[in-house]
């Protein structure tokens, strides 16, 4: 044999070792790396929604209206420590009514934490707990807008909107929350003064306030209103209240035909028995209060963080095809 076919066939055998020294070793490494993956996706533990939260009896419990969160007991689970974002509407710009405690107060902690700028508006009586969701949300690196004042007013709303556009610097999330609910056995007891608070919080404060905020709106921005399981199978001591969650549900469906070419989407959320200040405020008995969500399949009311992520999707942009839709949350009843 020449040289050069001895240099040739050392050169082949000493390829073909370092090929086999290679496959021999990757195998490792890859099953090293499929352990590592594997443990860094491994699914955190499952929870049981049933005994997440506190179930009844409650303990009997009083607030003159509209009632503040920090002095429930227990205190509602609006998403303080539990919330996580990940940058979903990040650079948006929300206002938020309704916003220091219950739904609002978790949406508003939500959304802070994906990224935006959240206004909130509040009654004067509320000013603690309004304190503390701007706390948070300036914890979160954002910017917290607090405007105190009463829906029930025109001129206020319309003010309200200007105060969140120049704070903010624009708006492109509006969020009809706020609510007023009192319990009344019989239509008998429902005053006119009574069913006129209610008509204007629920229903004549969201025209307002979204008349006043369309001219804001740019395409790809969201209308979120808040209806409830009330608008689908009223109680018969919520006369007032249940009428006009079925008129929020059904101008969420009006609006959103009218808007959608605009490229601006509305859509409601449905909570069902929710554990807020309007249960002690005088939207229970103190009876209904003790067993609250106690007649769900769940058997337990639903905490506001736990409606966080839906106020969150719809106003994603990735929800973009959705509007004029109701999203239902309401522990196994309800009908949206």
């Amino acid at each position: 044999m020449s040289e050069e076919n001895k240099m040739s066939r050392r050169k082949v055998l000493g390829g073909l070792g370092a090929s086999l020294a290679v496959a021999t070793v990757l195998p490792a490494f890859a099953a090293a790396d499929s352990a590592s993956t594997s443990a860094s996706s491994a699914p955190e533990g499952l929870q049981d929604p049933t005994t997440m939260y506190p179930k009844p009896p409650f303990k009997g419990q009083s607030q003159p209206w509209p009632g503040l969160a920090s002095q429930m007991e227990p205190k509602p689970d609006h998403g303080e420590t539990s919330y996580k974002g990940s940058g979903r509407l990040k650079g948006r710009k929300a206002l938020i009514t309704g916003g220091d405690s219950g739904m609002g107060r978790a949406a508003a902690i939500a959304y802070a934490r994906e990224g935006a700028d959240v206004a909130i508006n509040y009654l004067p009586a509320e000013e603690a707990d309004a304190k503390e969701v701007i706390a948070l949300i300036k914890a979160a690196g954002r910017k917290g807008i607090a405007i105190p004042g009463d829906l029930r007013d025109e001129a206020f709303c319309v003010r309200l909107v200007e105060e969140a556009v120049r704070g903010l610097g624009g708006l492109d999330i509006l969020v009809n929350n706020a609510a007023r609910q009192q319990t009344r056995k019989s239509i008998l007891d429902v005053t006119s003064a009574d069913f006129d608070a209610t008509m204007k919080t629920n229903i004549y404060a969201p025209f307002w306030t979204t008349k006043a905020a369309l001219p804001h709106l740019k395409p790809g921005s969201a209308i979120i209103a808040t209806t409830s399981e009330q608008a689908y199978d009223p109680s018969p001591d919520l006369y007032d209240y249940a009428q006009t969650k079925a008129a929020t549900m059904n101008y969420v469906k009006s609006l959103a035909k009218q808007l959608a070419s605009k490229g601006i989407r509305v859509n409601g959320v449905a909570p069902g028995p929710i554990w807020t200040p309007l249960q002690v405020s005088g939207g229970a008995t103190q009876e209904k209060l003790k067993m609250f969500g106690g007649q769900t399949p769940m058997g337990r009311p639903g905490q506001p963080v736990e409606l966080a992520s839906i106020y969150v999707q719809l106003a994603a942009s990735d929800a973009s095809y959705a509007t004029g839709q109701v999203y239902g949350s309401a522990g196994g009843g309800g009908q949206p």
